[in-house]
């Protein structure tokens, strides 16, 4: 059974900071491409960050230079390091797994982890 497990969201205030992870069981970790995405009250989800197997990095325009995503497949964890938060970055994220084209690209996703960011 996959799992993607988020935590570390919450209440800050603008241009502070927070840090999310995402732990996954289930899947072989390294062979998927792991992703932040977020829904924010009204909105479409929208990619916030990808990270892939190779560790390149791929980054919504709005989110460049504050936010940082990374793994380590030692603890099957992704994060994303989010930094001078705007009170538009308020969403529920989620983390994402996407596995192997050739196994299917089948995607996983986890339940969110709220991020409030006041003003």
């Amino acid at each position: 059974q996959v799992q993607l497990v988020e935590s570390g969201g919450g209440l800050v205030q603008a241009g502070g900071s927070l840090r999310l992870s995402c732990q996954a069981s289930g899947i072989i970790f390294a062979l998927n491409t792991m992703g932040w995405y977020r829904q924010a009250p009204g909105k479409q989800r929208e990619l916030v960050a990808t990270i892939a197997t190779g560790g390149s990095t791929n980054y919504a325009d709005s989110v460049k230079g504050r936010f940082t995503i990374s793994r380590d497949n030692a603890k099957n964890t992704v994060y994303l390091q989010m930094n001078s938060l705007k009170p538009e970055d308020t969403a529920v994220f989620y983390c994402n797994a996407r596995g192997p084209t050739g196994l299917g690209g089948i995607d996983y996703w986890g339940k969110g982890t709220l991020v409030t960011v006041s003003s």
